[in-house]
């Protein structure tokens, strides 16, 4: 019979000796005591608070779903907060969003600009590659369409929308509504000495309210879309004025 046997103190515990010995680099550091992570319970979605931040959490469908919360009969205030929730994404669904120019081709036109909804303007860039103003308007555009994303911008090669198209009159805009031409701008002297963003958003709107957001409702005026370009314009003024004055104090 094997009358040998081995007594294993706690874990991660030590003897006097065995503290001097790995003191004096005889024996390797001990590893500490496995210890679990401590229990945290998970997060209990019913025993949250129904309040507004609640509401807000949800998605359409799960709007959708507590009509027939029994939780909600008695609170006309989430009741009817979850109605205005609901018609709130439901509107911001029905509004287009485009946000980027979007390249189309010749038999691509019909169908992406005069077909285009009656409720969305529709701007139009032709070009060619290899003109420097082409791309500097094209840098304009893409900045507008990044904040107007219910405004839908496209490119289009010149003579592949109008054969024989001139490059002397590159790049030029046109402006689509209804199936309709309601505006063009032929060259680059139709946006000024020098051609910005905001420039080019205070052309596009002289007569109709062309940019559109896609947050400020559908009534939107000329003079409000044109306040807005003008609000944004020296905020972009007033933010590039402060960093040339941090860059000349750190100079």
């Amino acid at each position: 019979m094997d009358y040998h046997f081995v007594y294993k103190d706690l874990d991660g515990a030590s003897t006097q000796w065995d503290d001097i010995q790995t003191k004096l680099g005889n024996l390797p550091p001990k590893p500490p005591a496995f210890k679990p992570a401590p229990f945290a319970p998970a997060d209990d979605q019913e025993s949250k608070p129904k309040d507004k931040s609640w509401i807000n959490d949800k998605n359409e469908e799960e709007l959708e779903d507590l009509e027939d919360d029994p939780d909600l009969d008695d609170d006309r205030f989430l009741q009817e907060y979850r109605k205005k929730r609901l018609a709130e994404i439901r509107e911001a669904s029905k509004v287009a969003k485009f946000g980027s120019v979007i390249p189309i081709c010749g038999s691509d036109f019909v169908r992406e600009v005069s077909q285009a909804s009656p409720d969305v303007w529709v701007v139009v860039i032709l070009y060619k590659d290899g003109y420097a103003e082409c791309g500097v308007l094209m840098a304009c555009l893409e900045e507008l369409a990044a904040k107007y994303p219910a405004t839908k911008f496209v490119k289009i090669i010149s003579t592949d929308c109008i054969p024989n198209y001139p490059d002397r009159n590159l790049p030029t805009l046109l402006v689509y509504n209804s199936g309709a031409v309601k505006a063009n701008y032929v060259g680059m002297h139709n946006f000024g000495r020098r051609c910005t963003p905001e420039g080019v958003a205070l052309v596009l709107c002289q007569s109709d309210p062309v940019l559109n957001d896609g947050q400020s409702g559908g009534d939107m005026s000329r003079e409000t879309v044109l306040e807005e370009v003008r609000k944004r314009f020296m905020e972009k003024v007033v933010a590039a004025h402060e960093e040339d004055e941090d860059g000349s104090s750190s100079d």
